[in-house]
């Protein structure tokens, strides 16, 4: 009874310290309010420059597009302002530098769940950094000219399966870049993992072409993979491109992403941990 009532104090304790770091780097990424500032100018000129481009796109083809011109600017100004929460190469430079510095040591003495750990911390800071922009972002694109603003979703359903969608995406988005920072172990370099990660995660996701505009063969692609779900699923959802049941039945699949990609990063981290080699005194 002795030894339960341990081990209870002792997952309490570390619930606190994950939740206590949590705290910590939201208010921290909270303080960055010039480079948020600076964010929020350069989304403005991508959201108008992908829409220009799709306007042409739209215009140059009489083609009934699976997805309309106004329910795309509905996901590209979503894009934007939640850019923080979907984007994969995304980095914690403190987290790279105790990798392949050795300075991991440090982190190991720690009685805590070295994952989770680093996952409240990777949660925190894009939280933090998504509050910072998101909110001017879709206020100021609210007041500009019809058809480029940006406005209410269709139905109130889909507002809720949209904040729903979103929260998973992100802990699904951080779950992936977890998968990122492990492989690291092997590398011992940041850049390739960061560059294919990014680059084909950011294209799977729908960032750079519409899921919709895609190819059918592409299509079947995307849908088997995860990427989509973090950006694509929710924002389409509040542009009301994807209905309800379909909304529905995503969000399990969602669910499912996450317990896998999350039970696979544990697991690699584990292995990764036992064949560390810290170097020094």
């Amino acid at each position: 009874m002795s030894a339960y009532n341990s081990n209870k104090k002792i997952h309490s304790s570390n619930i606190k310290a994950y939740y206590s770091l949590f705290k910590m780097r939201l208010l921290k990424g909270l303080q960055y309010r010039v480079a948020a500032l600076a964010g929020i100018s350069t989304q403005f000129f991508w959201g108008f420059m992908y829409i220009m481009i799709f306007e042409a796109f739209y215009k140059s083809t009489p083609t009934i597009q699976p997805i309309s011109f106004r329910e795309l600017i509905q996901v590209i100004w979503l894009q934007q302002s939640f850019l923080v929460f979907i984007m994969l190469w995304y980095r914690d430079n403190e987290l790279l530098d105790l990798i392949t510095s050795g300075n991991i040591a440090y982190e190991l003495c720690r009685p805590i769940n070295l994952y989770k750990f680093w996952y409240s911390k990777l949660i925190a800071q894009r939280i933090s950094g998504a509050l910072l922009r998101c909110f001017p972002i879709m206020i100021i694109a609210i007041f500009l000219p019809y058809p480029y603003n940006f406005s209410l979703p269709p139905s109130f359903a889909s507002f809720i399966l949209f904040l729903i969608t979103l929260n998973l995406g992100l802990i699904l988005i951080v779950a992936i870049s977890m998968l990122i920072y492990i492989s690291i172990f092997y590398t011992m370099s940041s850049t390739g993992s960061l560059l294919i990660f990014g680059v084909f995660g950011e294209f799977l996701s729908g960032l750079v072409i519409p899921v919709p505009l895609m190819p059918k063969s592409l299509q079947k692609i995307v849908y088997l993979l995860p990427f989509r779900y973090t950006s694509d699923l929710p924002f389409r959802i509040y542009a009301g491109n994807i209905p309800v049941k379909e909304a529905l039945i995503s969000i399990g699949v969602q669910i499912i992403w996450i317990a896998i990609i999350i039970t696979l990063g544990q697991l690699w981290i584990k292995k990764a941990l036992k064949k560390i080699i810290v170097q020094g005194g």
